[in-house]
């Protein structure tokens, strides 16, 4: 969930005469007043000789916030464990568990994320104490939206509204049914829904949850094409959000203006904001938002015929890209795979009692005639049999998951992670044999055009249609691959770089020959194509890829619609 709003003017700082209602209203500012809060905490921190150790707990639980809030979710994790863990104090533990779930999800620590949301959502009934609840409801909402479970996401938002505790107003649940709503494409600019969060939200005093719908209207009229809008609401909000110093909205404003002044065509504007939201990143972070700014870079040194540096960009655009396709698909696997879990566990459980069950009736069957005794026996093993039944079922279940893990979900092709996986282990099974293989990636030309001006129905089309003109050409010992958008892969074995070269220009010239029906006509289509050889590249996959990428960089940059190989020597040859 990213929060962020209006400035509060700071509150004076008072004496702590009592450190628990100080420690109260110190965590009441967290969102509302950040930068008072965190002068507050600097405070209280003085007077930890003289608090009891369920308050030295409380201001534990609130550096942990803080740290989470600053972006450092290995740290915070560990503060929150320990209060979770040892502070023994029901309420703080509540607190902190709820606070973790949202830590492990940002972290992208999938697994362990849904498995705690189980069991929270198991324990909820029996929460008594409102904070708590209203804390615990707020996170499972926000780790369903990551899961795009919309409507379970709204669900919970909802079970907020109706269990607001005292302080607590219905702003933070419209921020969950507005990001949950923009998530799923639910939302336009002119939503009633976004206005209302955002009057609410600024009525009480919540600066991080008004900014936060502030930059979803922002990217709605990106969205919509509306940048000169998107702009002025961005250079309004500026002063709130540095004063917040709320790290992802930092990065979000700064990625939002970079696409915004980059659709306004002022490329030096839109470079220098890209750059600062870069600048907030940690190495080795894959979003959303340093997607859509290395796309930005990308594109202007494209335009500007700075070669070099575009490739450079295009190489982590592709990065972020493929990375973030893959987290989308690692939040929806493992939300499946936890749910399935859960219902193993939960047959399981009623096998046990259903079992003990058998050995009660068993006792009672001495007393009885020896008719009802066999009656008995045979119903116990029906019973049995069902479950064995159930527990096959779910066993074939759980297989099927693990293979649509492996399957690029629209083509059934491999997808990303997977493909890598099998040419890593094939290149290096090839080289123990001396054998050749060449390594080839498909991009296909002016696909955005496609689904902008046809839509992402026929989108899917061609890339279906795609798919299946190279499996045509393709032998079943070749590997092939969805490396993520409009991109393929394909390890050719024992195939050398000549023959290499006219499998994928027959691929070129079947793709270019083979329109697809739309509604408003054919649409013919094209595709441009990089390839490297072990001839030349060796048998490392890293630096076959680096060589086809730069091949098919290439290709795009000399006109599209064509294949380029490397050479021996290093250069790139068009074939």
């Amino acid at each position: 969930m990213a929060w962020s709003a209006l400035v509060q003017p700071a509150h004076a700082v008072t004496a702590v005469t009592n450190p628990t209602a100080f420690l109260e209203q110190t965590e009441s500012l967290r969102t509302k007043d950040h930068p008072q809060f965190v002068q507050m905490l600097e405070q209280i921190h003085r007077e930890t000789p003289r608090l009891t150790q369920r308050e030295q707990w409380y201001l534990r639980y609130l550096d942990a916030w803080e740290t989470m809030f600053r972006g450092d979710y290995s740290q915070s994790e560990l503060q929150l464990r320990e209060v979770i863990d040892h502070s023994g104090d029901v309420t703080l533990a509540g607190k902190a568990s709820a606070l973790l779930l949202y830590n492990l999800g940002t972290n992208q620590r999938y697994d362990e994320a849904f498995a705690l949301a189980n069991r929270l959502t198991t324990a909820l009934p029996k929460i008594s104490d409102p904070h708590v609840r209203y804390a615990t409801l707020m996170y499972l909402s926000q780790m369903l939206d990551f899961a795009g479970q919309t409507d379970l996401a709204i669900k919970y938002a909802r079970m907020m509204e109706d269990a607001i505790p005292p302080g607590e107003t219905s702003c933070l649940p419209l921020n969950l049914q507005v990001a949950a709503l923009y998530n799923s494409k639910r939302l336009t600019s002119s939503s009633p829904i976004i206005q209302q969060a955002i009057d609410t939200c600024v009525v009480a005093g919540q600066p991080i949850a008004t900014n936060s719908m502030w930059l979803v209207l922002s990217s709605l009229y990106l969205d919509e094409s509306q940048p000169d809008k998107a702009l002025a609401l961005l250079d309004r909000i500026a002063p709130s959000i540095r004063t917040s110093r709320y790290h992802f909205h930092l990065l979000s404003s700064q990625a939002e203006q970079a696409q915004a002044y980059a659709k306004l065509g002022n490329d030096n504007e839109a470079k220098k904001a890209a750059l600062d939201a870069i600048a907030l990143g940690r190495p080795g972070d894959i979003s959303e938002w340093l997607r859509v700014v290395y796309e930005v870079l990308y594109q202007i040194e494209k335009k500007h015929g700075n070669d070099a540096a575009a490739l450079a960009y295009y190489e982590q655009y592709v990065i972020q890209d493929k990375g973030y396709l893959n987290d989308v698909s690692a939040r929806t696997l493992a939300y499946e795979m936890t749910q399935q879990h859960t219902l193993v566990q939960k047959l399981e459980t009623d096998s046990l009692s259903k079992q003990n069950s058998i050995l009660r009736l068993k006792q009672a069957l001495g007393t009885k005639a020896v008719e009802t005794s066999r009656l008995y026996i045979i119903l116990l093993l029906l019973v049995l049999a069902s479950i064995v039944f159930w527990l096959l079922r779910i066993k074939r279940s759980q297989l099927r998951f693990k293979k649509l893990s492996s399957q690029d979900g629209l083509t059934g092709i491999f997808n990303h992670q997977h493909f890598i996986s099998e040419a890593d282990r094939a290149l290096r099974v090839l080289e123990k044999k001396h054998g050749a293989a060449c390594l080839i990636f498909i991009d296909l030309d002016y696909f955005k055009q496609v689904n902008d001006t046809h839509g992402h129905a026929v989108g899917d089309a061609v890339l279906k249609r795609t798919v299946a003109i190279c499996e045509q050409h393709l032998r079943p010992t070749d590997l092939f691959g969805r490396l993520g958008g409009e991109e393929f892969g394909i390890l050719l074995l024992d195939c050398s770089r000549d023959q290499g070269k006219a499998i994928a220009d027959r691929i070129r010239m079947a793709i270019q020959a083979t329109p697809v029906d739309a509604d408003r006509g054919v649409i013919s289509f094209s595709a441009s194509v990089g390839l490297a050889s072990t001839d030349t590249s060796g048998y490392g996959l890293q630096r076959l890829c680096r060589e086809a990428d730069a091949a098919l960089y290439r290709a795009k940059r000399t006109g599209r619609n064509r294949v380029i190989a490397d050479t021996e020597d290093g250069s790139l040859v068009e074939a």
